[in-house]
């Protein structure tokens, strides 16, 4: 069952939780974010993940990742942690005490596909389910699940975001005959449980809610550039976004993070192609995620 999302009345609740800068606080309470990824060949991602959380607002970003990617990450920028364990023997012993220092980890960016890595990482999820850590789980974090869906099933405070190849992987079958896969679809979301949110992505990034088949659809926008990186952009905006919902004591933390996430990424990617057009990169919707979230969430009366 598709609904139109009441953008107005999600903007002004996102306001909200929205902490406010004061003299008060003191490192790390805007938000400490993990990223789980980065290999030799996809050093990108974990990076745009992570900067990205630093610039909508949290105080510090960890990414940890394979040893052959760290330097590569760390010379990216000087703001962010960089942990090469994900690849060591005890990577588990060595990384698990960081998480739960943590509010959010993603999973997934740049990770790759090494089948040691995979088991390493489905360690350290279930490590953050024992600890009760909020989870975002995207890229080769979803090719994970593929096979492991079991591991979040009725579990609390995970969203995960595939674009239309990882959903139909996940939740659908393109084999089957429509109304199978509509009903394998149900199924399969279904089994996720309450505390688990999917923001589909797309040109309308779609959210479901699994435990009441309800969709709603989030409103167009963004451009037609579609550059690598815009993903992992949304990962970090949303864990940001998913922790300050938590603190805020939100019903529906996960539901609102996945829509002021999305519709903040929209905006940054209009105001990027709006100087840059078909030239536009993911580097650039960096740069406009202060003037965007100062338009969207601080103004007197936030401008859309």
């Amino acid at each position: 069952m598709e609904i139109p999302i009441q953008t107005q009345k999600l903007l002004k609740l996102s306001r909200t939780v929205v902490p406010r800068l004061t003299d008060s606080k003191h490192k790390g309470q805007y938000g400490r974010i993990g990223v789980v990824g980065g290999s030799l060949e996809y050093t990108g991602a974990p990076y745009f993940a992570a900067i990205s959380s630093l610039k909508v607002g949290a105080d510090l970003a960890h990414v940890f990742c394979r040893k052959e990617a760290a330097v590569v990450i760390k010379s990216y920028s000087p703001e962010l942690i960089v942990h090469p364990n994900l690849d060591d023997e005890n990577a588990i012993e060595i990384i698990a005490p960081w998480l739960e220092r943590l509010h959010v980890i993603i999973i997934g960016p740049g990770l790759g596909r090494d089948p040691e890595i995979q088991k390493t990482v489905i360690e350290l999820i279930k490590v953050c389910l024992q600890i009760e850590k909020p989870m975002v789980i995207d890229a080769d974090g979803l090719a994970i699940l593929n096979d492991h869906l079991d591991l979040i099933e009725g579990q609390r405070n995970i969203i995960l975001t595939p674009n239309a190849i990882e959903f139909r992987r996940l939740f659908g079958s393109v084999a089957s005959p429509a109304s199978e896969s509509d009903k394998f679809c149900k199924e399969r979301m279904a089994s996720l449980g309450e505390g688990v949110i999917v923001l589909e992505k797309g040109a309308r990034d779609r959210i479901h809610i699994p435990n009441t088949s309800e969709i709603y659809v989030m409103p167009a926008g963004g451009s037609g550039r579609r550059c690598g990186g815009q993903g992992d952009l949304l990962c970090g905006v949303l864990s940001v976004f998913f922790h300050w919902s938590l603190e805020a004591n939100q019903a529906n933390p996960g539901f609102l993070a996945a829509f002021a996430a999305s519709y903040f990424l929209k905006h940054c990617n209009a105001a990027a192609f709006q100087k840059h057009g078909r030239g536009m990169l993911a580097t650039d919707m960096i740069g406009e995620i202060p003037s965007v979230f100062a338009r969207i969430f601080e103004s007197a009366e936030g401008q859309c």
